[in-house]
């Protein structure tokens, strides 16, 4: 082999015909690609050793194809010039010495305004160069660094993808290379890779993150401040990769970064933040550095610490499913928390949804790692929390509530329920409650224990349980009380009464079937925690006090007042024992349904008497004690209500008076002596009520006339026998087929308490009447009223036969069905006959 001299003679030879026509002024293009083809044949067609290679390219390749890849016209030419250059750099021992002459040729290529190289693939090219130049330099490129800067800041905005990620690569490389220099100029790449970052191809954006790592970890780290906003914004990123190359920046930079000191309440909330992404690998990444990051703040302030980390205990209660931080990891937090806080309590109410679901994550695990730190924080957590829980996403909500539960076990009640129970003094809102309910569920049972009666008597509040009839309000007040029940058990006996009253307003609120369940169950949870067998058993506990609890105010009530659905549950949910508190029952009944009273209240209150009435051995009378009320009840309860008033609610509350009227006597609690004592007061409203628009009511009144007939007819004066037969006479012509044969069947026991009456004998010229009546209402279209009407006038020729006789014989030609005419005169003849 020749010596490294000669070969480098011989090389030089070999390129001097191609080397001078390309240095010819008038050389054409076909010439000068020619001259590059030759050059390149002469290269690469043999072996030639790197130290012939260096001195060959620095002393005569080097300067005409900086000239040819800076200014030649030709695109070809440009990109075999590239190509020998790149060829030399990689393959020469000393490729520094090519510094000088290379690096502006690059820059007049890239940088503005002369940079104009229109191919992208050429541009890429450069770009690449300017990388093996940094890879093979490293150091000894720092006094072209503002040459370099020059230029990436350009090919970072390149319109080309591929060159823009090559330029993030030169980036990274150039901090890595010179870190003792890189600072000078590191600022002027951070607005260019800003804005890169959000550049619609993702390996783009993770080029641009992984650059800004490096570029501030190796350079100034003041540019953290305004890289920050756009790193968090790439947490949102849909692609798991860019949200992956944040996550290990920004754990580089809380290990790595020189003032990291400084920056660590901006850059926790980033880090911390990736322990919520939905992709494992992202989150595993997160905990790893974290976990790293504690561990080295520990061993750093070691001494700080010593006392924690030698007789720090671990806390009795903590959150299920979660393992605690260490202790390096929690300190960090709770030292930095009173800076972190402020702004992520604004995020929270951010108006993009995705912003606020992210806080929200971010709020539960920082409490998480805080713990009894929180305490110093409460006033402004508590305001977030409602706005959290107030929000329309739900997952916002439900971290909202996680970390209210956190609250409750981190933070002493003493503190915690003084900052809530002010908000439930003023008007409450479903997200104050669903804090409050949160906080408890997360609160140790023996430190929530002396605490029982306070919020016993703060949700049983009238301003509170009664604040709202919305749904979503009442829910949030009954899982309030679920967990109470939950977390104190047997020790709810001491608020039990005060729960009730919460149960009994919700259940009183006008809501889904679905809600009433919830509260029965809340109901039978409070019941079997103080040993009953069943919700009945709480309302045998409270009934009295319960009704006592309404009896109050029941003079101000209207059909508004919330009371009115309140006395409605509890006297029809308890069942059996209301028959117990017939006291209370009886005395806002007799209250609220004076005539002066709400006409829509008075309605409300007779159906729900109605309805026990229907089932008086369940309800009221369960335990045999209502009929020593019965006086009270019908003089000063229904009889006032029967008296006429104009208005169809009026006629409502009448009707239903009727219909509880006849309940009584149904159930036979109304016995005969009990019908003797108040006939006088309510025979003329019940005769009355036969007149009543109500088909129901009239058919109630026909029946209780009958009853009245049939236990004190027979002492009826001439007049009372006569505004009877009267006004139920009018009944056979009622339009309902049912009313007109319940007037058929009074009718005859009209008959049957005239006949042994001592008035019989007055009343003959209004049985003649009745006799031709009845004869006419005997031929009625309706078979089954005349076969009715047929029995009244049998049961009534016992008075007067011959009479009867004599009007049968006048009108039984001009019936239509002459059969009922003649049946009645084969009776009365009969009758006739075995009296003899």
């Amino acid at each position: 082999m020749a010596a490294p001299a000669d070969a480098a003679a011989e090389l030089s030879q070999a390129l001097s015909r191609p080397l001078s026509l390309l240095q010819q002024p008038d050389c054409g293009r076909a010439a000068r690609l020619r001259a590059l083809e030759d050059i390149r044949a002469q290269l690469q067609g043999r072996p030639v050793p790197g130290a012939v290679l260096q001195e060959v390219f620095t002393a005569r390749l080097l300067r005409p194809l900086s000239r040819c890849l800076a200014g030649d016209a030709a695109e070809r030419c440009r990109e075999l010039a590239l190509e020998l250059l790149r060829h030399g750099l990689s393959q020469g021992e000393r490729p520094c010495e090519a510094l000088p002459v290379l690096l502006p040729a690059l820059a007049q290529r890239l940088c503005p305004p002369q940079g104009a190289e229109p191919s992208e693939e050429l541009r890429l090219g450069l770009v690449q160069l300017l990388g093996l130049l940094l890879q093979r330099c490293g150091a000894s490129m720092a006094p072209y660094l503002g040459d370099i800067a020059r230029v990436l800041q350009a090919t970072l905005l390149d319109h080309y993808a591929e060159v823009r990620r090559e330029s993030c690569a030169c980036a990274v490389a150039c901090a890595r290379a010179m870190p003792e220099h890189f600072h000078l100029q590191s600022e002027s790449l951070i607005k260019p890779l800003m804005q890169t970052i959000s550049h619609q191809h993702y390996r783009v954006r993770v080029d641009v993150i992984q650059a800004t790592g490096a570029v501030i970890q190796f350079g100034n780290g003041k540019s953290v401040d305004d890289v920050l906003s756009h790193l968090a914004q790439r947490l949102f990123d849909e692609i798991p990769k860019v949200r992956h190359a944040v996550t290990a920046v920004i754990g580089e930079w809380l290990l790595h970064l020189r003032d990291r000191y400084s920056y660590f309440h901006k850059l926790i909330p980033l880090l911390l933040g990736s322990f919520t992404d939905e992709i494992p690998e992202n989150t595993k990444l997160a905990w790893t550095y974290w976990e790293k990051i504690g561990l080295q703040w520990e061993k750093e302030n070691e001494e700080d610490l010593k006392d924690k980390m030698d007789f720090s205990v671990s806390p009795s209660h903590y959150p299920k499913g979660e393992t605690r931080p260490g202790l390096g990891c929690r300190e960090l937090v709770s030292r930095n928390l009173s800076k972190i806080l402020p702004g992520l309590c604004h995020d929270i109410t951010d108006w993009l949804g995705s912003t606020r679901i992210k806080a929200s994550q971010l709020l539960y695990t920082l409490l998480l790692h805080a713990e009894d730190h929180i305490t110093q924080h409460m006033e402004l957590l508590l305001r977030t929390l409602y706005q959290a829980c107030s929000d329309e996403e739900s997952e916002v909500v439900k971290n909202g509530v996680k970390a209210a539960e956190l609250i409750g076990t981190f933070v002493s009640p003493k503190v915690s329920l003084k900052l809530i129970t002010p908000a439930f003094e003023q008007t409450p809102k479903a997200s104050c409650v669903m804090v409050l309910a949160a906080v408890i569920r997360g609160s140790p049972k023996e430190i929530l224990q002396p605490h029982v009666a306070q919020l016993g008597s703060t949700l049983s509040q009238a301003g509170v349980c009664q604040r709202s009839e919305e749904v979503f309000y009442m829910e949030q007040l009954l899982y309030c009380v679920q967990a109470l029940i939950e977390v104190c058990q047997e020790d709810c006996k001491e608020i039990s009464l005060q729960l009730m009253k919460v149960l009994v307003t919700i259940m009183a609120t006008p809501s889904s079937q679905d809600l009433k369940e919830k509260v029965e169950k809340t109901m039978s949870s409070l019941a079997a925690v103080q040993q009953l067998e069943s919700f009945h058993g709480l309302y045998k506990q409270h009934i009295i006090q319960l009704l006592e609890w309404l009896a109050v105010s029941c003079e101000g009530w209207s059909c508004y007042s919330p009371e009115v659905l309140q006395f409605e549950v509890i006297t029809t949910h308890s069942g059996a024992v209301i028959g117990e508190a017939l006291d209370d029952f009886v005395l806002v009944l007799r209250t609220c349904l004076q005539p002066n009273r709400d006409p829509q209240m008075r309605l409300k209150l007779f159906t729900v008497l109605s309805q026990l009435l229907q089932k008086a051995s369940e309800t009221i009378n369960s335990q045999g004690l209502f009929p020593s009320y019965l006086e009270t009840v019908i003089k000063d309860i229904l009889a006032p209500n029967l008296q006429w008033h104009a208005g169809r609610t009026a006629a409502a509350i009448r009707a239903t008076a009727v219909l509880c009227l006849w309940a009584l006597i149904h159930c036979e609690m109304l016995s005969p002596k009990e019908i003797l004592r108040v006939k006088d007061e309510l025979m003329p409203q019940i005769i009355a009520s036969m007149d009543e628009d109500s088909k129901i009511t009239r058919l109630m009144a026909c029946r209780i006339v009958d009853v009245f007939l049939k236990v004190c007819g027979r002492q009826f004066d001439a007049d009372k026998f006569k505004n009877t037969y009267t006004e139920v006479l009018k009944r056979l012509d009622d339009a309902s087929g049912e009313v007109r044969l319940a007037a058929a069947h009074t009718l005859a026991n009209w008959f049957k308490c005239l006949k042994d009456s001592d008035v019989k004998s007055s009343m003959e010229n209004h049985v003649e009447f009745l006799y031709q009546e009845l004869l006419v209402h005997l031929d009625d279209p309706d078979e089954n009223l005349q076969k009715a009407v047929l029995e009244v006038l049998k049961e009534g020729s016992i008075l007067y036969p011959d009479l009867l006789v004599r009007e049968i014989e006048g009108v039984v030609h001009k019936h239509q069905t002459p059969v009922y005419c003649n049946q009645l005169l084969h009776h009365i003849q009969s009758a006739k006959e075995s009296a003899l």
